[in-house]
């Protein structure tokens, strides 16, 4: 049967949390035990790799990706919360814990960045900062917190969104220390950070600048930025799906009525503008960076979805975004034997389009990226929060 099809098979029963729990396992096992490698081979280092099959030198000279390792944090700490909550790790006991991994592998991205946390972007630092600040607050429910690593990466990377935040182009977030382009990609997760880490006014001054600049009128939902050009501002009106979360996270963390508001319309405008038609599936974005882009998205309508001061309709369509989408990642998966890397037990590979099979967008013998499977792991970690 069609993947399309099987979304609407009247007999296919409904997955309960402990599946969606035990779908996003198996995507945290097949994730950390293919792509997961050590550093140069030093103990104690944890990194992804960028693509499997891959050349371990070309690994240490090419892109690495600073995003998709924050990501990468982002994914191992939703799987270490469902380790609190279960008391049960998601590799078995012989294996590092979700948290600890996690930890390695904030430690190996300053390694892999010559022992720094900044780098030329600044959404990648907030993607980074994000995902720390999670494992942080993780740390502590576990009794086991890092605090002075984590105090250390807050108080450098706060600083640069501090800098970057200006009031050129009437506010918002640069994008690169090029500083020709104020975005959506740096100004919602810098926003969600300020707002999550108590600096209510600065995220409230972000947010309404991508009100009143980025929001379209008429859509509903954000384009990319203002590009200077020439000196003069001009409007990027691409409209990508992941843009669309972190705005969503921001508004709900800063709450209040207007802000609820929009992130009810927010949701309204994703389920008409970026599902596939006649679904109520996430489009998919490609490989690349883009391949994260759905999953981003899923990873904030599920905090929607979960959050009471929305109206029911409203969380009720986050809702079913997220478990259609989950849903589409999971009916699309392969099984790779050829990528077991002796661990005994296939891998799963997901596809980067939802509704497209595994089978046909990574047949057997391509190269995987990364990405990619961490955006079907995320999708699957927000559905088991549902």
């Amino acid at each position: 049967m069609p993947v399309h099809d099987a979304l609407h098979h009247e007999s296919s029963p409904t997955p309960d949390a402990a599946d969606w729990a035990g779908r996003a396992n198996q995507a945290a096992r097949s994730v950390t035990r293919s792509f997961g490698r050590r550093l140069l081979f030093l103990p104690g280092t944890h990194i992804g790799a960028i693509r499997i099959p891959g050349n371990t030198v070309r690994s240490l000279v090419g892109p690495w990706h600073y995003w998709w390792q924050a990501h990468y944090v982002d994914c191992l700490v939703d799987a270490g919360r469902r380790e609190l909550a279960t008391k049960t790790r998601f590799d078995g006991d012989s294996r590092p814990s979700a948290g600890r991994l996690a930890s390695r592998l904030v430690t190996t991205i300053r390694l892999r960045n010559l022992l720094r946390f900044e780098n030329h972007y600044y959404d990648d630092m907030a993607w980074l900062a994000l995902s720390t600040l999670r494992l942080e607050r993780l740390a502590e429910e576990t009794r086991k917190p890092g605090r002075r690593r984590n105090a250390y990466i807050r108080k450098r990377l706060t600083l640069q969104f501090d800098s970057a935040s200006t009031d050129d182009l009437g506010g918002g977030t640069f994008w690169s220390t090029k500083r020709d382009f104020k975005n959506t990609p740096a100004t919602a997760p810098v926003a969600l950070y300020f707002a999550r880490t108590g600096r209510r006014e600065r995220a409230q001054s972000l947010v309404n600048w991508l009100n009143s600049r980025l929001l379209h009128p008429e859509r509903g939902v954000y384009q990319d930025g203002i590009r200077i050009r020439n000196g003069e501002p001009v409007l990027e009106d691409a409209v990508y799906t992941y843009n669309q979360g972190p705005v969503l996270g921001a508004l709900l963390e800063l709450g209040g009525q207007e802000n609820l508001d929009r992130a009810a319309h927010l949701l309204e405008a994703v389920a008409r503008e970026l599902t596939v038609p006649g679904t109520r599936v996430i489009r998919g974005d490609g490989t690349g960076d883009g391949g994260l882009f759905t999953g981003i998205l899923v990873r904030y309508l599920a905090l929607a979805g979960r959050d009471h001061r929305l109206p029911l309709d409203a969380r009720n369509t986050a809702r079913k975004m997220v478990f259609s989408t989950a849903e589409a990642f999971w009916a699309s998966r392969r099984e790779a034997p050829d990528l077991a890397r002796g661990t005994g037990t296939p891998p799963l590979i997901f596809s980067p389009s939802p509704l497209r099979p595994a089978g046909e967008t990574y047949p057997a013998g391509a190269g995987v990226e990364l990405s990619t499977q961490l955006q079907a792991w995320m999708t699957l970690e927000a559905a088991a929060t549902l």
